[in-house]
């Protein structure tokens, strides 16, 4: 079994590529449609993040909300952090593009820990629930594949190595769920604590950084009705999907 946990952790994070793979059929979009595509990525993640503030609740109210505010200070800090520090060398970008695109990758890297553990600990209640976690997570993470891919690709990254950064953003996903699964007592009480941090780093980036970038380029009123129907779509999955 624990070769099969690594296994499912793994295709999690290979999912996130997914959400790269628009830009390998089509080399320029317009500003228009890079607006849109944001709006769908901030209202999936919204719509995630939320979610997984509703699944920790049930295991620790208290240790979700703290989860929620450590995710505001940890993005906070780190956002101080990259706004210090000097230039930055990512491909053809400007200096300040590649702190946004330094800022996504990390708080998609960061949050990966607490999804890891999350589907470890799914199996501990048996393989047919651990592979629906699995499945859930996957399906959040093509769209923040797409949220870094819309960073990275239009500015001069090519679509390959957007997608090998959106999976090695991903990549805690495996890394933690084999000992969370072989350790799951030890792990458990920690989960809501993740599933808050995660929902708290991820509210503020689509706040901060994508729904910014989407009102940019698209018409407000579009960004806000392409929002809405994301998120009903997600939870939609959610609670269709769910056993």
């Amino acid at each position: 079994m624990t070769f099969q946990v690594f296994i499912y952790a793994l295709l999690t994070a290979l999912a996130t590529g997914l959400g790269a793979l628009p830009f390998a059929f089509v080399k320029k979009f317009s500003k228009r449609w890079l607006g849109f595509a944001n709006a769908v990525a901030a209202g999936l993640m919204l719509a995630a993040s939320f979610s997984l503030i509703y699944e920790g609740i049930p295991l620790s109210a208290p240790r979700t909300l703290v989860g929620v505010v450590l995710g505001l200070v940890f993005i906070l800090l780190s956002h101080h952090w990259i706004e210090t520090r000097g230039g930055f060398d990512w491909g053809q970008m400007t200096k300040v593009d590649a702190k946004k695109a330094l800022m996504i990758v990390l708080v998609m890297t960061a949050h990966s820990f607490a999804e890891g553990i999350g589907v470890g600990v799914s199996f501990g209640a048996g393989e047919a629930f651990g592979a629906f976690i699995s499945l859930a997570i996957a399906v959040h993470n093509i769209p923040e594949g797409l949220a870094i891919s819309l960073v990275l690709v239009p500015r001069g990254v090519s679509w390959v190595k957007a997608a090998l950064w959106s999976i090695f953003s991903s990549l805690p996903q495996p890394l933690m769920a084999v000992p969370a699964y072989l350790f799951v007592e030890t792990f458990k009480p920690f989960l809501p604590l993740g599933l808050g941090f995660a929902a708290g780093a991820m509210i503020w980036l689509v706040f901060a950084e994508i729904l910014t970038d989407a009102l940019e380029d698209t018409p407000s009123e579009t960004v806000a009705s392409t929002v809405t129907i994301a998120i009903v779509a997600m939870l939609a999955f959610q609670i269709f999907i769910a056993p």
